[in-house]
């Protein structure tokens, strides 16, 4: 079938260079329209339900929301897991769906489940459904900055919350425009508590009043004359004035009002969040957030031009600072891998140049390089698959073998031709005999190296399997590599007859001629023949050689991925729980300033807390500063990554803070996908808070003695301070109050509880009654508290209450709706297998866990070991597939076999060149060992092609002896060297610049080609040995004893 379909390209050729042309255009469209990020959305397929719950506790939110919602979330289909996060007056709950899910159809099914519920949650928890976006989605943020101080943090918080929100929302794959810090502006009604008790007045009446006093309504239509009027009647508090006048009740006809028993100011609510910029003081700014499988450059871009209009509308003296791009990453990552493209492309057609000797056979070779290309961007542009790091790593580790096939076929027909004009001395070669000899050349070698770029194209398919983040993170690089090996394919038995039909023309110099064939003749020839007397010795010696790979094997350590250079830094520390604002504030503005002292950093953006997003279920002691880094040029002479990362941990030392630097962008999926955001995580699960608390602290000291381990951090789960009232029921009946009149002096007096809002033009901004700071800044003055009962006598707090100190949750944690406390345990300089591995045996040897408590190991190790435990069975599955392959394209069951046995010899050059590199095994590295099971198969089909096509004349002839035998192989193996050295040539010539590399996303790629190119090296030396001498115990087992 292979053979016809060569023939009828040939015959066809014409349309065969249309549909090429066709190729080029459609493959150039698709490259100019592919979205582009900077790596793949690994994130799981999640929907977040944030519902706020104003001034409640953890544990209160935990237990009315959270818990509820959690609990029922469990049944939604496909749901795999719910994790719960409930903190002051929000509750943030996650549901993580199986792969494939579709997000829409998740969403829907959540919102339904989440109807049901809803009744049973309080009146004032109000949920809502996140937006529709992951990890990946923080692609840009900015700074709001008046540094002529004409503008407080209130109004730079309602610049962003009322104008950039809006302006900035509509742009195309915007999901979400959070805030992030500065204050919201609040009206405040701070009662006085002895002028309300003078007057026979509740907090309550006055609440009722300043409701009913908010508010506007309509009239409906009148006619009058011949005119329709619309009717209003304005009644919206806008002003101090407007709340001071607010008549309460009348006595004696005298009005009474709020401003006779409260007094009337704007403040800052309160806030669980705060942004501060290059340790200079707090700022408001904003994140934009990407919806779910968005153009990421294209996204930024708008912003950017957005940004750029809107600084006309912005009031005099403030001004926009982006503190994160990730366009710079994108546009670096794109650039390094373009670069390398390019590169390969030199390198390969050099080497072609080099061994055919022959220019306008290099181009036959060359020009089916782009076309293959250009066909993997176009399925990639139909399937969704963004261009990022990993996408155009599949194509830039593809580009080697993607011209194997074609030069075979040159040299293939180089040979022909010089066997035509040998035979025809006289005639010169044109038109169609031209042609019936390069076909027949191209049909000589097609079928079998169409199977071996199949074998190559198929080798994939464990990467395919892939779960979770790893399969996210490798899918486009299998898919992109495929999808061009099988162009490639498909190109060698179509396109490529038919360019050398048309381009291998002129004076084509004889092999002999070509110095590079000489020599490999010249040093290979003898080598072989003493191997050829002794095949058994060789293959003892072959099989040693692999042995030694045992050792380095056993010295590799594992990780799941090398570490990302994105460019920029995220400092994650974790303070101790309890903390104020304010003190959050200074802490940030303190490791900002230390970060900032060093040279190579050009901005600090620091966040405490939380931002105004789903998205991000922050506590107010956990820091976030984006540490942004000037360009390479600009760092001090010998500076790296790694010595700019030693010398930032050790300036910043704040007693009270353990440091934790990760990448960005890395550090959203993580904590998104598994909630942790180190290396390793340990999830203590439980039901009693002081168990759970009690064995995180256990574990959190026994990883401190783990070499290997920099920091381990226990989140304390009762490290907050509660001011517990508990109300006294007789006391309450004495008095005639109910438990919620009672509480409502809880929430309304002391925490200060919003009752409305104050509509501004298109702003809202909150009203809040609470009591004076000074009668409630003590335990003695909260139990002094003067409350009026319905009966209108006038009591304390104190008296129907007793408060007390306690300690308490500063946020809880569930995953599956039971509670957890979780470890962070970062690593440095060793491996994450054995330090896992050191882990768990100091833990289990050293930590009893009492009854009902579990642990579970989480992070980056999680995918490693899901990863490993897909590979297990996949591998030897693929392994299958590559020998009936094999099988099929040489219809022998020994020959199959024969190839396959020399697999594993590409192993040797690969584990060695990774153990002199220095790096672990990783998911990376699978990846490159798998890729490379493909390369070493391809090289041992063209070996055993040219065997066979040797021997098989010797038969054809009759001649079938053993010195005929040995006669075939020299000819097959020695005088054909010069195809089996360009193969091996043009593969490492290809991955040589991303082994070389470096810039952004080399770290990955890199470890990919390492295996690959080890192997390319050991594995063609052996099997130029092994194959020849297996050949020959093959086909002489019939013939009596072999020599040893």
């Amino acid at each position: 079938m292979i053979a016809k379909l060569i023939r009828w390209s040939v015959g066809n050729r014409l349309l065969v260079l249309l549909g090429a042309v066709i190729i080029a255009g459609w493959g150039l469209w698709a490259i100019k329209t592919t979205p582009i990020d900077a790596l793949p959305d690994l994130s799981d397929v999640q929907v977040i339900v944030r519902t706020s719950f104003p001034g409640q506790a953890p544990q209160l939110v935990e237990n009315q929301v959270t818990y509820p919602l959690a609990s029922k979330m469990l049944s939604v289909p496909g749901a795999k897991t719910v994790r719960g996060y409930s903190m002051f007056g929000d509750s943030y709950v996650y549901i993580l769906f199986e792969d494939g899910t579709d997000v829409y159809w998740a969403r829907s099914r959540v919102l339904e489940y989440l109807s049901q519920i809803q009744a049973q949650l309080p009146a004032n928890a109000k949920p809502a459904l996140g937006p529709d976006a992951t990890g990946v989605g923080w692609i840009f943020q900015y700074a709001l900055v008046d540094r002529t101080g004409n503008h407080d943090l209130s109004q730079l918080r309602a610049l962003q919350d009322w104008f950039m929100r809006f302006e900035l929302a509509p742009l195309p794959n915007v999901a979400e425009v959070a805030a992030i810090g500065g204050m919201v502006k609040q009206y405040q009604v701070v009662l006085d508590p002895v002028k309300l008790a003078s007057r026979q007045l509740s907090h309550q009446d006055v609440i009722a009043v300043l409701s009913q006093a908010n508010q506007e309504t309509g009239g409906g239509v009148m006619e009058l004359g011949e005119a329709e009027f619309m009717v209003r009647a304005t009644g919206y508090l806008k002003t101090l004035n407007d709340f001071k006048a607010v008549i309460i009740k009348l006595v004696d006809g005298v009005p009474i009002t709020l401003g006779d028993v409260a007094f009337v100011q704007t403040g800052p609510e309160m806030r669980r969040g705060v942004a501060e910029l290059d340790g200079e003081g707090e700022v408001a700014g904003g994140v934009v957030i990407m919806r779910s499988g968005g153009n990421a450059r294209d996204t930024i871009a708008a912003v950017k031009i957005k940004l750029e209009q809107l600084k006309a509308s912005l009031p005099p003296g403030v001004e926009v600072i982006t503190t994160y791009d990730r366009s710079q990453l994108i546009d670096r990552a794109v650039e390094n891998l373009s670069h390398k493209l390019i590169e390969e492309f030199l390198v390969v057609g050099l080497v072609c140049v080099l061994f055919l000797w022959h220019l306008r056979s290099s181009l036959v070779a060359i020009i089916s390089l782009p076309l293959g290309i250009l066909v993997a961007f176009i399925i990639m542009r139909y399937q969704g698959v963004n261009a990022n790091i990993m996408s155009l790593g599949g194509i830039a580790i593809a580009i080697g073998a993607m011209v194997d096939a074609a030069i075979v076929m040159i040299e293939n027909a180089h040979k022909h031709i010089e066997a035509w004009e040998h035979q025809h001395p006289t005639e010169k070669l044109h038109g169609e005999t031209r042609w019936q000899v390069i076909t027949e050349a191209a049909v000589e070698v097609g079928p079998a190296l169409f199977f071996s770029l199949l074998i190559i194209t198929l080798s994939f398919i464990p990467v395919f399997t892939l779960e979770a983040q790893e399969g996210r993170l490798f899918g486009p690089l299998a898919f992109t590599k495929t999808y061009a090996m099988a162009a490639a394919a498909g190109l060698s038995i179509t396109l490529i007859p038919v360019l050398m039909g048309y381009w291998i023309r002129g004076k084509i110099p004889p092999e002999k001629n070509n110095p590079v064939s000489r020599w490999l003749i010249a040093v290979y020839q003898p080598l072989l023949a003493k191997v050829l007397r002794k095949p058994k010795l060789t293959l003892i010696i072959a099989s040693l050689l692999l042995l030694t790979t045992a050792w380095p094997i056993s010295q590799l350590g594992g990780e799941f991925l090398p570490q990302l250079d994105e460019g920029d830094v995220l400092y994650m520390p974790s303070a101790l729980p309890g903390l104020t604002a304010q003190n959050a504030s200074k802490l940030l503005q303190q490791t900002d300033r230390l970060i900032k002292t060093v040279p190579e950093v050009a901005r600090v953006f620091g966040k405490a807390g939380r931002s105004n997003s789903a998205t991000d279920p922050a506590p107010l002691e956990m820091f976030e500063t984006t540490v942004q880094f000037k360009p390479r040029d600009q760092w001090r002479a010998g500076m790296t990554v790694e010595k700019l990362m030693a010398e930032l941990d050790s300036k910043v030392k704040v007693p009270g803070l353990a440091n934790i630097w990760i990448p960005p962008i890395r550090n959203r999926i993580d904590m998104l996908a598994t909630g942790i955001k180190s290396p390793i995580g340990v999830k203590v699960a439980g039901n009693n808070l002081t168990e759970i608390d009690q064995v995180a602290q256990q574990i959190a000291q026994t990883a401190k003695t783990v070499d290997g381990i920099s920091s381990a951090i226990a989140e304390q789960l009762n490290g907050g301070r509660y001011v517990d009232i508990q109300m006294d029921r007789a006391a309450l009946a004495r008095y005639g109050l109910s438990i919620t009149q009672a509480q409502s002096v809880v929430s309304s007096l002391i925490g200060g509880e919003n009752i409305g809002e104050v509509v501004d033009g298109r702003a809202r901004f909150p009203i809040n009654v609470r009591y004076p700071r000074e009668w409630r800044d003590s335990l003695e003055k909260l139990r002094n508290l003067p409350i009026i009962t319905p009966l209108g006598s006038q009591i304390t707090l104190g008296t129907i209450a007793t408060i007390a100190i306690n300690d308490g949750p500063t946020m809880l944690k569930s995953e599956n709706a039971r509670p957890s406390g979780w470890v962070y345990i970062d690593v440095r300089g060793r491996d994450l297998a054995s330090t896992v591995a050191s882990l768990r045996e100091a833990v289990s040897s050293t930590v009893k866990l009492p009854p009902g408590v579990s642990l579970n190991y989480s992070g980056q190790f999680e995918f490693m070991q899901r990863a490993n435990a897909r590979l297990q069975w996949v591998v030897p599955a693929t392994l299958a597939i590559i020998f009936v392959l094999l099988y099929l394209a040489f219809k022998r069951l020994d020959e199959a076999l024969l190839i396959m046995v020399t697999l594993p010899f590409a192993l040797t050059g690969g584990v060695w060149l990774l153990y002199g590199m220095g790096y672990n095994l990783s998911i990376a590295t699978g990846v490159g060992f798998i890729a490379l099971a493909g390369l070493s198969a391809e090289f041992g089909v063209i070996m055993l092609l040219y065997l066979k096509q040797a021997w098989q004349k010797r038969i054809d002839s009759g001649h079938t002896d053993n010195s005929d035998l040995d006669a075939a192989i020299q000819e097959g193996a020695v005088l054909r060297i010069r195809p089996k050295a360009m193969t091996v040539a043009v593969i490492v010539a290809g991955l040589l610049p991303i082994f070389l590399g470096s810039g952004t996303g080399s770290e990955i790629m890199t470890r990919i080609a390492t295996p690959m190119i080890g192997g390319m090296l050991t594995a063609p030396l052996l099997s130029l040995f092994i194959l020849p001498a297996a050949y020959q115990l093959l086909r002489k087992r019939r013939h009596g004893k072999v020599p040893l």
